[in-house]
């Protein structure tokens, strides 16, 4: 009984100093992981965190090609679909649904997490945004939207294209399972001004590629506070009802509301699927252009600091004989769009093991463009 005491002592002392110290977040992402029976974040997580509703108009269904699912995938194929736990694989050619297919119990009308695919969705608001006129130009200054960035050493220099492009110099380590660093905080935190406005700079912005989620974060701040409405909203009106989306998506948000703008759109396959469509569309949708062809040009340039790997939201892929660019998320989401075949995929699952070994990109993705482009 006394050491049961002591014990129960122990653990308060211990959740006490967790909170003082800032920390007292990993307690909700253990009740969110663990005690779900999950090791991580995981692709089913919507109901965990609350949201913003991005609301959907009149679907427009994709018109199903001749031979839709017509195509039995090699076993090759599939066994790699099974072995990284695939939840849904789609292809889309000439604008039209040609092959589609669930596993472990999902379905079209099933909505997973896109994770960092969410980031080339914040960017696309940056571009609508611009193309109103609501923010002045690209390479307006972050301290213009928050002032005490101009007090913050290096960050009085940081632009909007350097959190677009990756290179805002933060001290920011993208570390997805390390509870203490700043991923598990914006996460699984309270505030995401916390986490991030708090972060310091390690190298001057515009000078240095470095993948981080802080970034994008940053970047729906900046965003959301030129439009002057929820990110979620404004996502609906610009993108997901002229588009004709078939469902309702929902953003993560922090306890204040603002959304999780590097993750966590929680949407349909076929959905994502419309959103690499409109940029193979050079930012049509229903013969409407949507989004300004020259800011998708700038998203889909590779720029020479990530070593012709990244644009703006994007991550791109001019080394393989297919050259294609792409939407990517933890854990293999995958939104990819091959230009010169009209061709998308859309694959979302969880694989935790991604390897990545292609420059810092994920080997699947090379994997199913050059086996979808012999394939269909």
């Amino acid at each position: 009984m006394i050491i049961l005491i002591y014990f129960t002592a122990f653990i308060a002392v211990v959740v006490v100093i967790f909170y003082l110290l800032g920390y007292g977040y990993i307690f909700n992402g253990i009740s969110k992981t663990y005690l779900k029976g999950k090791l991580s974040a995981n692709i089913d997580d919507r109901s965990y965190f609350p949201g913003n509703i991005i609301a959907a108009g009149s679907p427009k269904p994709w018109k199903m090609a001749p031979e839709y699912n017509k195509t039995v995938l090699p076993e090759h194929l599939a066994d790699n679909l099974r072995a990284s736990n695939t939840a849904s694989f789609l292809v889309i050619k000439h604008g039209q649904l040609v092959h589609e297919q669930y596993w472990n119990g999902y379905n079209q009308f099933s909505k997973t997490n896109s994770f960092s695919m969410a980031k080339a969705v914040t960017v696309m608001l940056l571009g609508k945004a611009l193309e109103e006129g609501k923010i002045d130009h690209i390479d307006a200054p972050f301290s213009g939207f928050f002032e005490e960035f101009k007090d913050k050493g290096p960050g009085k220099d940081l632009t909007l294209k350097n959190l677009a492009q990756m290179e805002a110099g933060l001290d920011w380590e993208e570390n997805y399972k390390n509870p203490f660093l700043p991923n598990a905080r914006a996460y699984y935190g309270k505030s995401l001004i916390k986490a991030t406005f708090s972060r310091k700079f390690k190298d001057m912005p515009g000078t240095t590629f470095e993948y981080q989620s802080g970034a994008t974060q940053l970047l729906g701040f900046a965003v959301r506070k030129a439009v002057n409405q929820s990110l979620a909203s404004y996502l609906s009106e610009k993108f997901w009802i002229p588009i004709g989306m078939e469902q309702d998506a929902e953003w993560s948000t922090d306890e204040s509301g603002m959304e999780k703008t590097y993750c966590c759109i929680h949407s349909n396959s076929r959905d994502f699927a419309k959103l690499g469509q409109l940029f193979l569309n050079d930012g049509k949708a229903d013969g409407r252009q949507i989004l300004d062809p020259d800011f998708i040009r700038q998203m889909r340039t590779p720029t020479r600091a990530s070593g012709e790997t990244y644009g703006m939201g994007f991550w791109i892929n001019h080394d393989n004989p297919v050259k294609h660019y792409y939407f990517l998320g933890l854990q293999g989401q995958y939104i990819i769009m091959v230009p010169e075949h009209d061709m998308v995929i859309v694959r979302t699952g969880s694989y935790n093991n991604l390897p990545k070994n292609d420059r810092g990109r994920p080997d699947q993705v090379r994997y199913l463009v050059n086996e979808c482009v012999k394939l269909f």
